[in-house]
Formats: structure tokens, sequence, C-alpha cells
């Protein structure tokens, strides 16, 4: 038959969909607005990857000078957390924090909820927050865990959004 491999061409990828300019235009104007409204706070909220945490190998790499002591099999997972990042955008300020939980939305809205217990007192005049969330999959429009809490805790809070 003589068939032999070929390398497979890739595509020019598109460049961006049709929306996408009005979609960052509407983004930018919307959070231009919340900067400029004394009674709003802009926050920027992202998770990243689950982290497990034991005696790991991590691929035999570590970024310590004496190499440490792993298991000789990863499969003692002492606890599983989230870190989170939040970000007052005006203020420039970031917190990190780390949630137990296995849904990283619920990690997100409790975070977000203990961020607002402590700060709350510096930002008297707020109404609402205006968030920018990452684009995970726990945060998609779909996934109705992460809306549910965030509708409480604006209730429980008593602002807008």
């Amino acid at each position: 038959m003589r068939v032999s491999l070929t390398k497979t061409q890739k595509r020019k990828p598109l460049k961006n969909m049709p929306d996408t300019d009005a979609i960052f235009d509407q983004v930018h104007h919307a959070n231009q607005a919340s900067d400029q409204d004394q009674k709003s706070l802009r926050l920027s909220l992202e998770s990243q990857a689950k982290v497990k945490i034991g005696h790991r190998s991590r691929g035999g790499k570590d970024r310590t000078k004496e190499p440490r002591k792993a298991d000789d099999h990863d499969t003692e997972i002492k606890a599983v957390v989230v870190p989170c990042g939040l970000l007052d955008v005006v203020g420039n300020a970031l917190t990190i924090f780390f949630g137990p939980s296995h849904e990283t939305s619920d990690c997100m809205v409790d975070g977000l909820e203990s961020w607002w217990h402590d700060h709350a007192h510096q930002h008297p005049d707020v109404e609402e927050r205006a968030l920018n969330v990452d684009k995970g999959p726990s945060v998609q429009r779909h996934r109705t865990q992460f809306i549910r809490r965030m509708v409480a805790l604006s209730h429980k809070t008593g602002l807008r959004r």
C-alpha cells in the first residue's frame, strides 16, 4: 500500500470572533463606570488548579537546597486545596487564599465572603460590587452553584452583584 505518515498542516487560527471586540468594549466601559462610581467596588477574582497536599514527589523536582523525602507512590493525599486570588483593582491590594473545598466555585465565593467580612469597614459607601471573574469551568453561566452562592452572598451583604 505504500502509505506513509505525513505531517498535519495547521491552519492559520482565526484572529478573533466577530463579537469579541464588542464584548471587550462593553466590559471595558462597565469597568470604567465602576471605577468612577464611589458606590461601586471593582474586584477581580481568579482561581487556579487544585493542589494536592502530602509527601508527594511532584515529578522529582523541588525548589529547596536539600532534597525532600517523598512517599514511594503518590497515593497518600492529605488534602486538596484550591488557590484563589482576589484583587481590589482600584486599591491595588491582592489577597490570596486557599480553600479546602472540592468545588472551586464554593472556594471563590467563600473567599469573597471572608474578604468582604474583613474589609467592609474600609468601603462604607459601597453599594455594589463589580466582579471580573476568570472564565474557569466552575463559574461558567450554565453552572448554577456559583450563581446560587453569589446571589445568596448579595442578599446577605445587601450589595448588588
